[in-house]
């Protein structure tokens, strides 16, 4: 028998900032868990406006610095095919999230959220868009996108165990 393997989408605008990153950490740390073999990873952006390009240069820095690696990554828009390939669409905001629900064929819906739904802290629901501030802003993206996954690999993990 074969090991299911999920598949998660992470979305943001464009996919140069929040996205690619939240990427590259649910898959770093996934790798360290020991359980990226039942997960796959990708990001892309509900608009095309960087469509092709690499992750924001602040971006790639700050997670470097976390030896967080988002140098092989190009944006992509989000796709029709999308919701029916992925297991979670897992939005950075409630902007994007609402322009994913109209998109989105009502037999998916139930596959979208929010990232942040994953993470310990209720406070807070939005991956806040770092792109026009300064570099602060993608150190405050990197550490909640690192609470989402780990609250995100932690489910897929309970998920994995019951199976």
């Amino acid at each position: 028998m074969s090991e299911r393997c999920y598949k998660v989408l992470l979305v943001c605008m464009g996919n140069i900032c929040r996205s690619p990153a939240a990427e590259v950490i649910v898959r770093t740390l996934a790798r360290q868990a020991g359980v990226s073999r039942f997960l796959e990873v990708d990001s892309a952006g509900t608009h095309a406006y960087h469509e092709g390009e690499a992750p924001d240069q602040r971006v790639r820095r700050a997670a470097a610095r976390r030896d967080y690696d988002l140098g092989g990554l190009r944006a992509r828009r989000l796709e029709a095919e999308d919701f029916q390939r992925f297991d979670r669409i897992l939005a950075m905001d409630k902007q994007n999230l609402a322009f994913m629900r109209r998109l989105c064929p009502v037999e998916h819906q139930h596959k979208l959220g929010l990232f942040l739904d994953f993470a310990d802290d209720p406070s807070q629901d939005e991956i806040p868009d770092p792109y026009y501030g300064g570099d602060e802003g993608f150190e405050v993206v990197l550490d909640l996108c690192e609470q989402a996954a780990k609250g995100l690999l932690e489910t897929l993990s309970r998920s994995v165990r019951r199976t």
